[in-house]
């Protein structure tokens, strides 16, 4: 790899850098901010700094006022909507008033979570109400308590310069009390009179108000998270963010949320700390825990069970025993106008929803149902649209969650950390197994560790078997054997090629969470280890000493006894053979007779790693008709069964083998799809195909004995994929091939000898990828293959003995024409193009037809012994590569061109100079041009990053220019020190912190300028061995994990540039940046010195 791509990663790997923000109890207030709220305008709360979660509340509201003003009108309304909403209010009624607060008040408000100030006129006429202002103001800073205000018939103006009627009666209050004591209530009134409120001015009525308030502190409540709901649960806090939104909780509708997940995922935790959280504010709420196994699994049609689920459901809800329901319309009846939270656990049927909560309007505004089930179905038939599908814990919190149960911490204990990976890696990370696998291993030796291991490997522990097991038992006949399939042969194979494999439809599974199909990868079948290691065990105990009367056979030992012996019966119906990296295989000499009584077997399999492994010494005589799926490496035989019959098979995988052909005459192959025979180098020839009309893929790579193709290849219609890469003895392709009309890519690249395309390709119009490369004796192609309008890459690599293409062919739809190495092509073709390769022709010159090309996107001309100028301007590429040319100048023209993003000059050893490019270019890759001393430009795109590594006489003018660039992604330099221009530095080390105080402006935000120094301080002749050809190294991002780069050799020191930005709250006291470099000790790297400058938004844009 060179290193261009290396320089193209590292900076932005780089920018993943940790940042932590450090808490102290430094505040920041809006001191001249006027106060006011509208009836729309939302609560912004006075908060403190340090982190309330942790304190336990005996009160959700501590209420200041003055009795006089509201105790009779708005105080009584207030309280009762409070009640309304579970909001439980510190009541004084009780609490005899003196000269000062007593202890008993004063714990009441610390002992609150929200303290609101109601402030009326004659608020400051009692000394008891502003001692109470003075010590909620105290909670306020050392505690966190969160601080509300409402300005009943007062201007907040007047609070805060006490001035009207509300200053006048502060002064009474003031008359013969001391400095320190009128000092304190001014300034707490001061502060309070800057929080955004609610001024009674701005409602139109009091019930409108009191409802936006409660309703704001119930929100309060609601994301306020207590610490206590977390201990031990890790990454809880996350799972319940993600939740959010689809709760909605600003929101009167009814909403009914899902939960899904497959056995073991954390799907009832979740919903019981979400429901511990959420149900103080409702006025009524019922956590269903276990539907599924706690009450009758209920038919579709059966009154009575229904009728009994509501009576729990109610018993439940309103905390009455033996409730009587005699109709199905009491729920309804009784629930339409609360505001109730249900959470329904373990749901595995319609009909439990339908008597439980079968519509919405059955409850009051602002409830909530939340259902948990594993079968996503469910949610669809009962049109439940918002649903969190919970996934598996990160390795980092897989880690936690295993060693909280086995030591009660959230790391390992020293001398277990292989021990604890080994049995992380056994849960798959399913948080029910490691924290059953936790517990077993809780207060055992070492020594009793390593001996329970191999039993865990073996055998599934009880307690998840018995919840996992539950889940198969709920199967239909169907999706049992379909499960147990997956389990043991098809896990991680393509979904929608195991459904065409099977014939039927796996959807079952993936609606029940036993399977997930994954997005990146192809859409693959991903079943956890747990469920697979659940299914093999069921397979195991069908017949547990007779392994060949099982369904599936998939452990090497047993497979290799039941092939020696014969001794597979008649229930076989899959078989996998695999051996892991670094296993030992074990020699087996196959029974002739091995097949015949597995007379259903539909899924053979066998991957071997060498041909020494199995052994047909007497042949074979039979495979089963039955046959689906067929994949054997280095099958040891040179020929088919004789009796052969493959009606039902889909794919024939035999790579490798000792073949020379298939089979004799002709088979009837109506379901295969797929041939692959890649690497077996014995093969001659192949059979007639002309049955196997639903064929649309032949791979015969590197069958290097095989000389034509048979003519049949013509009948394949469907054919869209053909392989015959390095067939080094085929000299020819059948002129039937043109009838392959829906043939979409034809690989021919190092087939030696063949010396021509037959005309009729040109009838092969699907065709869009066609592979030459390395054809080394083709002279010429044909002029029909101007037909092939869809034709999109054509690759000439290295055919080194055209001279020209043909002439006058319109190819509309080609993006990639390569010629590189096409050494005796001198004259460019007349194809337009969006990609053209011309490395190593020898064109001389770019003529002045290519402008003509209104295509051309990028051209590659590195290596270009002869080339001596470009004389006309391009100007509609956007790439230019003109890698290691013997150019000396890049002409002036490049700035004209306007759409250019990217320009590569690596290896330009003679360039000496650089003119102004065009502001459009977005990379430049300068690396290793020796010569280069100067830059006649500047950068003006904030864009753009720059590689000038290597670029050792490079003058300090243009290091600066490159250093100083503001690029978002990265610039690199040879450097030796951090430039004194970054005003933050560390000399020593890769790490620093920035001091936040009063004086930094008020954001959420800020961007920074990083530079860092990166060194080797290996020896350079360590560097030489084939151990020094690069290597990975990874950035640690804090929450966004870990970014993996390729590292290519550097042994001078280069200077690194890059943008980041650090999130910033009102709590931040400093920024600590760390730059983390890992790579293997054997290559010295390291950060010697880095730096950072904040940048301005004019900055940003134009360099500072």
């Amino acid at each position: 790899m060179d290193s261009s791509f290396f320089l193209a990663t590292v900076a932005a790997a780089i920018g993943c850098f940790t940042l932590f923000r450090k808490l102290s109890f430094h505040q920041q207030d809006n001191k001249d901010k006027d106060s006011s709220s509208s009836p729309s305008s939302s609560l912004s709360p006075l908060t403190a700094p340090p982190p309330s979660s942790s304190r336990i509340w005996t009160h959700h509201v501590f209420p200041s006022f003055r009795g006089e003003d509201v105790r009779r009108g708005f105080l009584s309304h207030i309280q009762m909507e409070f009640q309304r909403n579970g909001i439980t209010p510190f009541i004084d009624n009780e609490i005899k008033r003196g000269e000062s607060i007593g202890p008993e008040l004063v714990r009441a408000i610390k002992g609150s979570k929200i303290a609101i100030i109601l402030i009326s006129r004659n608020y400051a006429s009692s000394k008891w109400c502003l001692d109470e202002l003075v010590e909620i103001m105290k909670s306020r800073e050392e505690l966190g308590q969160t601080v509300m205000a409402i300005f009943y018939k007062v201007d907040p103006s007047d609070v805060k310069k006490l001035t009207g009627d509300f200053g006048k009666v502060f002064k009474k209050t003031c008359a013969g009390k001391t400095k320190e004591d009128i000092g304190r209530w001014r300034q707490a009134l001061a502060k309070v009179a800057t929080i955004a409120g609610y001024h009674s001015s701005n409602w139109d009525t009091e019930a409108a108000m009191i409802k936006k308030i409660t309703t704001d502190i119930s929100n309060m409540l609601n994301n306020s998270i207590s610490s206590r709901d977390f201990d031990g649960l890790v990454g809880m806090r996350a799972r319940l963010e993600k939740m959010e939104p689809l709760l909605c909780l600003e929101s009167d509708e009814v909403r009914m949320i899902g939960i899904c997940g497959p056995p073991g995922i954390g799907k009832t935790t979740i919903a019981r700390v979400a429901y511990n959280q959420l149900s103080n504010s409702f006025q009524l709420s019922v956590f269903m825990e276990n539907i599924k196994a706690n009450y009758t699994r209920p038919c579709s049609d059966d009154y009575s069970t229904k009728l009994q689920l509501q009576k729990l459901f109610m018993s439940q809800m309103t905390n009455q025993k033996d409730m009587e329901i005699l109709h199905l319309g009491v729920v309804q009846d009784r629930l339409k106008d609360k505001k109730v939270l249900v959470v329904l656990d373990g749901v595995d049927h319609l009909v439990q929803l339908e008597a439980m909560a079968k519509e919405t309007w059955w409850f009051g505004p602002g409830s909530r149902i939340i259902i948990t089930t594993q079968d996503q179905s469910i949610f669809r038939a009962h049109g439940i649209n918002h649903i969190y599908k919970v996934e598996n814990p990160r390795t980092s919190e897989a880690l936690q969650i295993f060693c909280m149960s086995a030591f009660g911490q959230k790391f390992p204990k020293h001398g277990f950390e292989e021990l604890v990976w080994g049995i992380i890696r056994l849960a798959g990370d399913l948080p029910l197994g490691l924290r059953v696998m936790g517990s077993y291993f809780r207060g055992m030796s070492k020594q009793e560790w390593i001996k329970s291991l191999p039993r865990l490997k073996a055998k599934i522990d009880t307690d998840i078997w018995s919840i996992l097991k539950f889940s198969y038992d709920a199967l239909s006949d169907d999706d049992k054997y379909l499960f147990l399939h997956v389990a043991c042969i098809s896990n991680r194979w393509g979904f929608e090629k195991v459904e065409k494999y099977l014939g039927q439809s796996l959807s079952g599974l993936v609606e029940k969470s036993l399977i997930s199909i994954d997005g990146d990868s192809d859409g693959r079948i991903y079943m956890h280890s747990l469920l697979v290691k659940l299914g093999r065990e069921i397979v195991q105990q069908q017949s547990i000493n007779e392994p060949g009367q099982r369904q599936f056979l998939i452990y090497n030992e047993e497979i290799s006894e039941v092939l020696t012996s014969a001794a597979g019966g008649k229930s076989v119906v899959g078989i996998k053979l695999i051996y892991a990296y670094g296993e030992e295989p074990i020699v087996t000499y196959i029974n002739e007779r091995a097949f015949e009584g597995m007379y259903n077997l539909q899924f053979l399999s066998i991957v071997v790693p060498d041909r020494n492994t199995l052994y047909l010494p007497r042949g074979l005589n039979y495979l089963p008709p039955t046959l689906r799926y067929l994949h054997w490496w280095y099958f040891p035989t040179t020929c088919l069964p004789a009796v052969l019959n493959f009606e039902f098979l889909v794919v024939l995988r035999m790579p490798n083998s000792k073949l020379e052909k298939l089979w004799e005459g002709i088979k009837p192959l109506p379901n295969l799809e797929s041939i692959t025979l890649t690497g077996s180098v014995n093969l001659k020839e192949l059979p007639d195909l002309s049955t196997a009309i639903n064929l649309e893929e032949l791979s015969l790579k590197g069958c290097s004995s095989l000389i034509r193709l048979h003519s049949s290849i013509g009948n394949a219609i469907n054919l869209q994929r053909l392989y015959l890469s390095n067939c080094s003895n085929l000299l020819e392709l059948p002129s039937s091939i043109g009838n392959a009309i829906n043939l979409q890519s034809l690989y021919l690249d190092d087939c030696s000898n063949l010396l021509e395309l037959p005309s009729s390709i040109g009838n092969a119009t699907s065709l869009e990828n066609l592979e030459l490369s390395f054809c080394l004796n083709l002279l010429e192609l044909p002029l029909s293959i101007g037909n092939l309008q869809k034709l999109k890459k054509l690759e000439l690599r290295g055919c080194s003995k055209i001279e020209f293409l043909p002439t006058n062919i319109n190819l509309e739809s080609l993006d990639k024409l390569d010629l590189t190495d096409c050494s005796m092509l001198k004259s460019f073709p007349e194809i337009s193009t969006n990609v053209l390769e011309l490395s190593g022709t020898a064109t001389e010159e770019v003529p002045p037809s290519i402008r003509s090309w209104s295509r051309l996107d990028e051209l590659h001309m590195p290596y270009l012994e002869n080339l001596k100028g470009m004389c006309h301007a391009l100007d509609i590429i956007t790439e230019l590569h003109l890698s290691d040319t013997e150019i000396q100048e890049v002409h002036p023209w490049i700035k004209g061109i306007s759409r250019l993003r990217k320009l590569v000059l690596k290896g330009c050893r003679k360039l000496v100079s650089l003119p102004q490019i065009s502001d459009s270019v977005l990379f430049i890759d300068a690396e290793d041009c020796e010569s280069l001393e100067r830059l006649d430009c500047e950068f003006h795109n904030p864009m753009v990053s720059l590689n000038f590594a290597k670029c050792f006489k490079l003058n300090q003018e243009a290091r600066d220019l490159i250093i100083q660039t503001p690029n978002s992604d990265y610039a690199v330099v040879p450097g030796g020190q951090v430039p004194s221009y970054f005003t933050h530095r560390a000399i020593s080390g890769d790490s620093l912190t920035i001091k936040l105080n009063e004086r930094w402006p008020l954001v959420t935000s800020m961007r920074f300028m990083a530079c860092i120094l990166v060194v080797h301080e290996g020896a350079d002749e360590a560097c030489q061995s084939e151990f020094c050809r690069g290597g990975y190294f990874n950035v640690n991002c804090g929450n966004c994990g870990f970014s993996f780069r390729y590292l290519d050799p550097l042994l001078t020191e280069h200077l690194y540039t890059f943008q980041v930005e650090a999130k910033v709250t009102s709590t931040s006291s400093e920024l600590v940046f760390e730059f983390n470099l890992q790579v293997e000790d054997r290559y010295g790297w390291k950060i010697r010195e880095c730096g950072l400058v904040q940048l301005k938004k004019s900055e940003r844009e134009q360099g500072f």
